[in-house]
């Protein structure tokens, strides 16, 4: 019986002591998601279509 217990506890100890990893950063991690977006649209427009948007009588 004391040869279980004491193995019981040696167990207990040795679990006890388990050595833990850490990974974390020193400062907050900052993520800048500011996205500047510049586009440029040009339409062409052939000269029949445009003859035909500024006739009056579509509109």
């Amino acid at each position: 019986m004391k040869m279980k217990l004491s193995a019981l506890a040696i167990a207990l100890l040795l679990f006890g002591c388990t050595p833990t990893v850490q990974v974390a950063a020193d400062k907050p991690i900052t993520i800048n998601l500011n996205v500047k977006i510049e586009h440029e649209i040009r339409i062409k427009v052939d000269k029949e279509l445009d003859e035909i948007i500024s006739d009056d009588e579509l509109f």
